[in-house]
């Protein structure tokens, strides 16, 4: 990769053993990144709508996590689209999976969610780079 790389930014808590695994092989790679930390950074509706803009919401909200499963039932019951899943990720960042890898800039974005070694090899491919 060249100093031309496109934006990479790695949003995640840097104590979330996924986003350990996801910035450790960005580096392996070589791959110059910005990480966005949910916790100290924070996360806004505008934000969390340009992913939602790639991705589902069903996909971003995290329902396996502890945060999720320590939301009383009618918490849960409440976040029934769009909108009610964004309050809920500005509220409790936690709740949002990670990492969320963003590529590009306003031209060309591209959004994934979740880490793994193969999805990581796929997306960064030995040709990569943005197409709009």
């Amino acid at each position: 990769m060249s100093s031309r790389d496109p934006n990479i930014t790695l949003y995640g808590i840097p104590n979330c053993d996924t986003v350990k695994k996801a910035r450790n092989w960005l580096d392996a790679h070589a791959l110059v990144h910005v990480f966005h930390n949910f916790k100290k950074d924070g996360v806004t509706p505008v934000l969390i709508g340009t992913w939602l803009k790639e991705c589902e919401w069903e996909v971003l909200l995290n329902r396996k996590g502890t945060t999720w499963r320590a939301l009383d039932d009618a918490r849960k019951a409440a976040i029934v689209d769009a909108p009610s899943a964004i309050a809920l990720m500005c509220e409790a960042p936690s709740v949002i999976k990670r990492p969320v890898l963003v590529i590009g800039n306003d031209a060309a974005r591209h959004v994934h969610v979740g880490f793994s070694d193969t999805l990581y090899q796929q997306i960064f491919t030995p040709d990569f780079h943005i197409k709009s």
